[in-house]
């Protein structure tokens, strides 16, 4: 079911089903609630979904803001609007990607509403300097070209070789579904990525169980980033995809599903 919800005088959408425990997913940059449609066909079998559309994503307006001030922590409060509206006590939330970046927001600030938060190909790292470089590059290709002709050159980079020579029709639905984002909550999005603050102290900090699912070839969040963030928390799960770039979602959706379900069940 889709609801809809009123933020800041502007719609924020999300779908639930499912029955049970409170699971809370978020998706990444350019992408929308169905991103996590192979799992949650799954998951909820087991559990209570809630899967919205980021501000800006999807059925979901993004909130006036400043321009280029939007931040990750207004994107966790948001979130935590839908929570409260649901009447959620406690949840377990999993994010992908920036997803992952609002998730860590979001236990630093309401950590009291949650039993356990996983970053999906995601990191508590701040942007480099270098990467901080290659997003102002694509904010200035944005503004030039378009959201949408920024989307079809960066968006395969997200998957594996392989993957994108068996199943490019997979790869062109989601670069399609770029049609429909604004060009300026696209370079909205990057300066909240690049301007958030680093949240290792969060996982450090943390008595929640964490997990981390990382890809071996993940360019966008590095294994090498995630290993060293892994012992932070006092609880940790950490589970390595071989060969996996950045959008298990997709790819390896029965390995994934089964990873979060262990770790759900664990946790809850």
């Amino acid at each position: 079911m889709i609801k809809t919800i009123t933020y800041k005088n502007t719609p924020l959408s999300y779908y639930a089903c499912g029955k049970g425990f409170s699971v809370v997913l978020l998706h990444g940059f350019a992408e929308t609630y169905a991103i996590w449609k192979n799992q949650s066909g799954f998951l909820k079998n087991y559990y209570r979904l809630i899967i919205p559309d980021l501000p800006g994503s999807g059925a979901s307006a993004l909130f006036e803001t400043g321009k280029n001030n939007l931040t990750i922590d207004e994107l966790a409060d948001s979130i935590h609007s839908i929570i409260i509206n649901e009447n959620i006590e406690r949840c377990i939330m999993l994010g992908h990607s920036m997803g992952g970046y609002v998730t860590l927001s979001y236990a630093e600030k309401y950590a009291h509403k949650l039993q356990a938060f996983g970053l999906v190909h995601s990191t508590a790292f701040a942007d480099s300097e270098e990467k901080k470089q290659i997003r102002k590059r694509g904010i200035e290709i944005m503004e030039t070209y378009g959201g949408y002709a920024f989307l079809k050159t960066t968006t395969p980079n997200l998957f594996t070789t392989g993957f994108k020579k068996k199943h490019n029709e997979i790869v062109k639905e989601l670069i399609e579904e770029g049609r429909h984002f604004k060009k300026e909550n696209l370079q909205q999005y990057y300066y909240a990525m690049m301007n958030r603050a680093d949240k290792t102290s969060v996982l450090k900090n943390t008595v929640l169980p964490v997990l981390f699912v990382a890809g071996t070839e993940d360019a966008a969040a590095p294994l090498n980033d995630v290993l060293k963030q892994v012992h932070a928390p006092e609880i940790a799960y950490i589970h390595i995809i071989n060969n996996m770039a950045h959008q298990s979602l997709l790819e390896v959706p029965v390995e994934l599903n089964s990873v979060l379900k262990n770790f759900i069940d664990e946790a809850a």
